[in-house]
């Protein structure tokens, strides 16, 4: 496939996720999709990946990802930007705090047979938590 065609698939991806329709990655997600996402296990699965994701959709409602960039060369798709969101449900044990939070990140994505079948996973995770106020800010 192309690196156009790559980049397609990764925008459709997000598409469906800003949509909240986890159906719609069963025909973009590979089945034996792997995600590795700092300081967390990996993500073994697309049926794993659609749980994180409603994971996520509980606790933030109106979440919203959006792309800053996007680069592809390769099998790969390198893509940075930013989710924001209000959280409203709980959240790996947090309850909900009513806050909006904007959390930047960077995702490389390997794609095979036409599918988004691997990634890695940046994002600022303690920004998240301060936004929070789950850790006090620094300084």
């Amino acid at each position: 496939m192309s690196t156009e065609e790559n980049k397609t698939i990764i925008h459709r991806c997000i598409e469906a996720i800003n949509k909240q329709d986890l159906g719609a990655l069963d025909t973009l997600v590979a089945a034996d999709y792997v995600g590795h996402i700092t300081g967390l296990p990996p993500i073994e699965g697309s049926e794993a990946l659609k749980y994180v994701f409603a994971g996520y959709f509980a606790a933030f409602p109106d979440f919203h990802f959006t792309v800053e960039d996007m680069i592809a060369e390769g099998d790969k798709v390198v893509g940075r930007g930013t989710f924001r969101a209000t959280h409203k449900g709980e959240l790996m044990g947090i309850p909900a705090t009513g806050k909006r939070v904007a959390v930047a990140g960077i995702h490389i994505y390997r794609i095979a047979s036409g599918k988004l079948a691997e990634e890695w996973i940046e994002q600022d995770n303690l920004g998240l938590l301060q936004q929070l106020g789950v850790i006090p800010p620094m300084g």
